[in-house]
């Protein structure tokens, strides 16, 4: 039996951010330690269909163009099956092939994969696994709950406001206007990559964009456009979280859209580390700190903050499963911060081993409960 851990990377998804998981994916198997890890490679075809592939190359077309990159279909669809302390991945075809694995780390930008979908189905079959748990996936994908969390914490964010779709024909441009100002950003509330979001300038393209952000999500949130500039940093932890240097995203386009961030090479400009003052730095580093915090996130996280010219840092928004590919930020800025893409992998897989362990001692654990329960009729 191999000696080493087998980590199922799980990407793909049913989400609008599908394909992005494919480039992130491809990054994360590249950078792991093949002297440490076996990597099982976990793809969810947009029908939701699970199947594993036997490499990266078996998985993808097109891998090296974000506009074209696909997931192959599947040969061997599995299903994911638990017992006692065994995890395995039982294929569905004739020969009932059975992998095993150690911990999953998902790979699933958006929905069904961000939000805590996922998590609570790992949580369920008692998995190990990386980044946040339920609650802090779920928070954090939703940005009307987690910029409500942040202002009732007394965490500096923009102003905005949130509506439902039943609300569709409440919601007029003259009142925006005067609560918000010109121009405002119109956002699904659970999506991520800048799906679905436009910045509205004039009543004119007002009814359009607030339909099309309707298309992605039941719920949106509007917000003020804050002038100022885009400031990122990565964190890192479970009980004691650690933050990277700043980075700073110079838009070549409109604002950091889906297109500058994954199909236009020249959609944005990186400054790293961004060019702040101490402290700037000392300021911005507090507050993704104490978002993260909030938040209840646990294993990583990227936090998004504006840089005002008066010196003012709002928090913009936290993503707890970041982009992973070469170009994205969370591990770039580790890399600054003086660990590299494979030792960053290291330190999340085990931080995912220390939370289920802490987990396991619980008394709300399986385990645990039995134990007790035992005790209680010997009594």
């Amino acid at each position: 039996m191999s000696s080493k851990v087998r980590v199922g990377v799980v990407f793909g998804g049913q989400s609008a951010e599908h394909e992005i998981s494919l480039l992130s994916a491809r990054s994360v198997v590249n950078a792991l330690d093949k002297q440490k890890y076996e990597p099982v490679l976990i793809g969810i075809q947009k029908s939701g269909e699970w199947c594993v592939y036997p490499s990266m190359d078996a998985a993808l077309s097109e891998p090296d163009d974000p506009k074209r990159i696909r997931l192959n279909p599947a040969k061997e669809p599995v299903a994911l099956v638990t017992h006692q302390d065994k995890r395995a991945l039982i294929s569905l075809s004739e020969r009932l092939q059975e992998r095993f694995i150690d911990v999953l780390f998902p790979v699933l930008h958006g929905t069904f994969g961000e939000d805590g979908t996922l998590q609570g189905l790992l949580k369920l079959a008692n998995v190990p696994f990386v980044g946040a748990g339920v609650l802090g996936s779920a928070i954090g994908m939703d940005k009307d709950v987690m910029k409500r969390l942040l202002r009732d914490a007394g965490v500096p964010i923009p102003k905005f406001l949130s509506f439902h779709k039943k609300q569709l024909n409440q919601i007029r441009f003259e009142d925006i206007e005067k609560t918000l100002g010109l121009p405002f950003f119109i956002k699904p509330a659970n999506t991520g990559s800048s799906v679905g979001i436009s910045k509205i300038k004039s009543q004119a393209e007002f009814e359009e964009k607030l339909h099309h952000a309707f298309r992605f999500d039941r719920k949106i949130i509007i917000e003020q456009a804050i002038q100022g500039r885009e400031i990122e940093c990565s964190v890192l932890g479970n009980d004691e979280p650690i933050v990277s240097l700043p980075g700073e995203i110079i838009p070549q386009h409109e604002f950091y859209s889906y297109k500058a961030k994954y199909l236009d090479d020249q959609g944005a400009r990186l400054e790293l580390p961004a060019r702040v003052s101490e402290q700037e730095t000392q300021a911005i580093r507090t507050l993704a700190l104490q978002a993260y915090q909030v938040l209840c996130c646990e294993g990583m996280a990227r936090v998004d903050v504006f840089l005002q010219p008066n010196g003012e840092v709002l928090l913009n928004e936290i993503n707890t499963i970041p982009g992973f590919t070469k170009i994205s930020m969370y591990p770039k800025l580790w890399e600054l911060s003086g660990l590299p893409y494979p030792k960053l992998i290291d330190k999340l897989i085990e931080l995912a081993f220390e939370r289920f362990q802490e987990e396991s001692l619980l008394a709300a654990s399986p385990m645990v409960v039995d134990q007790t329960l035992a005790a209680v009729d010997q009594e």
